[in-house]
């Protein structure tokens, strides 16, 4: 059950303190608004003029308002004190202990990320020695800060956002097209050794996967070979095919094959330097389709 408590009803620090001591054991829900909690301190603070009030009395109002914002005592002093000395409770915007003041400016960053660009990015060296002449021998004031950088630091605005904005141009990666074969038929001139390999699928039986005859034919001579493999992929043919081309007796110098297989390599021994520029794909027959 939610119950919304208007506490600006206690008016007196007698009803803060008999509030505080009837609800030890009720849990609030805290706003998880910082703003809205930085706010209520601040209202409950000019209600009760919490600085012109006795110490007992403070002490009973910060209870209070630890107990309404679930504020630590650290935190809600730095609170208090805040308050004290400007009147009011907006965040203060302030850098790390351990950060330092920025020497360069967005535009300074700007003109490095141009005058690499002017110069195709040279190295740090080189870049030092250029933003110093521009200040000191043609007197370009644009170039004051940049003229007395670090190599080192040099590099740190490269690495700046604005720096990149202006001087990066992301690119998609391009995909570069390998073809693994092409269709062509081959020119045998009279010799042997090219080798004709299509693919027959016995058929299946039963919902038991049928196997594959590789035929393998020298389309010169008609010397055939013919083995058999579960299934059409890589890890199937290639030991295969293997085999069959060393039962070939003449050097192997292209092969073709149908659309089913696809070599992308000759991992063969035997395979001439030739063969290797000599893979070709034809259409399969229509009745291997």
């Amino acid at each position: 059950m939610v119950i919304d408590m208007n506490e600006s009803k206690l008016d007196t620090i007698e009803q803060i303190r008999e509030f505080l001591t009837g609800t030890t054991d009720v849990t609030f829900s805290i706003p998880a608004d910082e703003s809205t909690l930085r706010a209520f301190v601040g209202t409950v603070i000019r209600r009760f003029g919490y600085f012109r009030l006795a110490k007992a009395q403070r002490g009973v109002l910060f209870a209070y308002l630890g107990r309404m914002t679930g504020y630590s005592r650290a935190h809600l002093s730095r609170l208090l004190a805040q308050y004290r000395d400007t009147r009011s409770l907006k965040p203060l915007a302030r850098a790390s202990r351990t950060s330092f003041a920025r020497q360069y400016s967005p535009a300074d960053v700007a003109l490095l990320a141009e005058t690499d660009s002017l110069h195709d990015t040279l190295s740090g060296p080189a870049t030092t020695v250029l933003l110093k002449r521009a200040f000191t021998v043609f007197g370009d004031a644009r170039f004051a800060r940049l003229s007395q950088i670090s190599v080192s630091h040099l590099y740190n605005l490269r690495k700046d956002e604005l720096y990149r904005k202006q001087r990066v141009a992301w690119q998609r990666t391009r995909p570069s097209a390998v073809a693994i074969g092409k269709r062509q038929a081959p020119a045998p001139r009279g010799l042997p050794g090219y080798i004709r390999i299509d693919t027959v699928h016995q058929g299946d039986q039963d919902g038991i996967k049928g196997i594959y005859h590789i035929n393998a034919v020298d389309i010169v001579t008609q010397w055939e070979l013919v083995a058999s493999v579960e299934r059409i992929s890589e890890a199937f043919l290639l030991p295969v095919i293997a085999l069959l081309l060393e039962g070939f007796p003449f050097t192997i110098r292209g092969f073709h094959s149908d659309l089913r297989i696809r070599v992308r390599q000759p991992r063969h021994r035997r395979a001439s330097g030739e063969a290797a520029r000599g893979i070709h794909q034809i259409a399969p027959a229509p009745d291997q389709r």
